[in-house]
């Protein structure tokens, strides 16, 4: 995977584009991830260069359902679109469990027919999203998330959220200028 610019960034931001950037590598059947604000911002995507170079790898090929999720043209399937879902079952399962006095929500996941849905809390109301392929092994993905969690909740500061914040707003605008869909 060629790796997010980390150009000009503090070496805890570094940090965890490089521990997204593993986390994307070493689990099998992962399409994206999102890192999400408390706010419902995106602070932290993995490389969407990763996911068409695993389906361009004989996925794409096979006709399979991963192909045909990365594939999708528009909006759909972007890392904003994942930092919505993201954050709205976020708060979802956030407001169930205050209603039901269960105390906080530690991971929610979504399976679908043709893919998977991981949300885990980092903290003070950060997210991390996963999306994976119907394929991959929910419990691996859920295991290689709370190592992630683990080693990223210390130092998501809200300095950090906001280096992270600016860093987005700045990859959007400079695509937005050259006309790059991601």
């Amino acid at each position: 995977m060629t790796a997010p610019s980390t150009f000009g960034l503090s070496s805890e931001a570094r940090n965890l584009h490089w521990l997204l950037t593993n986390l994307v590598e070493e689990v099998p059947g992962i399409l994206s991830v999102a890192v999400v604000s408390s706010d419902g911002l995106l602070l932290l995507s993995s490389d969407p260069a990763l996911v068409h170079a695993r389906t361009d790898q004989g996925e794409a090929a096979a006709g399979a359902p991963e192909a045909r999720a990365v594939k999708r043209a528009g909006p759909r399937g972007s890392a904003a679109d994942l930092a919505t879902v993201v954050s709205g079952i976020g708060s979802l399962t956030v407001g169930a469990a205050k209603l039901m006095d269960y105390g906080q929500v530690k991971h929610t996941m979504v399976a679908m027919d043709e893919g998977s849905l991981f949300v885990m809390s980092i903290s003070d109301g950060s997210l991390l999203g996963v999306h994976g392929s119907a394929e991959c092994d929910m419990s691996v993905v859920a295991y290689h998330m709370a190592l992630f969690v683990g080693r990223a909740g210390h130092v998501l500061t809200p300095e950090l959220r906001s280096e992270l914040r600016k860093s987005m707003e700045n990859k959007t605008l400079e695509n937005e200028s050259t006309g790059s869909p991601c």
